[in-house]
């Protein structure tokens, strides 16, 4: 039993490092009690994790420094500590790795490795600078990861502001239809955790 135990943690923790996880937030050591915006009811519904097995999103909507890093990073934690295969990415990185894999043909392989995990977590969705071929590929990925794998978006941005920095109008709207399907958005309006005192 002592040998089947070791064996299990240390596979989650191979799965956390590959993971790629900035920081080690759990539901346990969230503050809840310092941001009224979050329900920690909510939250640990959704971190029963019935979310997954349908292929469903979480978005979380809000400005900066009210936690939603940290509660995207305590749902995919716990996705890994029940047998999931997760990953953690900052939006920009992700851009910035579709757009280089343009360069050497290797979109298809990023796609369908992207494509195989449960649940990726896409941090700080915001206004950044894409080219077409960057939204395109993304929303190839969210297109093939659609009612099959559940992706975890944390961003400071309503839906509607998503076409300003995604372009192509049209594609935008088909992008929104998928993620908002089986979705569940959070918007979190309460005080930053990062402001001094709390």
């Amino acid at each position: 039993r002592e040998e089947f135990h070791y064996r299990q943690e240390r596979s989650i923790e191979y799965r956390i490092k590959l993971a790629r996880m900035p920081e080690r937030w759990s539901i346990d050591t969230f503050p809840f009690a310092k941001q009224p915006g979050v329900k920690a009811s909510v939250i640990k519904g959704l971190a029963r994790l019935d979310f997954i097995a349908q292929g469903t999103n979480l978005v979380f909507i809000g400005p900066t420094g009210v936690g939603k890093t940290g509660l995207a990073i305590s749902i995919l934690l716990k996705a890994i500590q029940n047998g999931y295969k997760g990953f953690f990415v900052k939006a920009q990185d992700l851009f910035d790795e579709m757009y280089a894999s343009l360069a050497d043909h290797a979109t298809r392989k990023l796609i369908d490795r992207l494509a195989r995990i449960d649940v990726i977590a896409i941090d700080e969705m915001g206004y950044l600078n894409l080219r077409p071929e960057q939204s395109n590929i993304f929303f190839k990925l969210m297109e093939e990861r659609y009612n099959r794998k559940s992706t975890i978006i944390t961003t400071n941005l309503e839906y509607d502001d998503w076409y300003g920095f995604l372009g192509n109008k049209h594609m935008v709207g088909a992008l929104l239809d998928r993620l908002q399907h089986h979705c569940h958005t959070l918007r979190i309006d309460g005080p930053s955790l990062r402001a001094p005192g709390t």
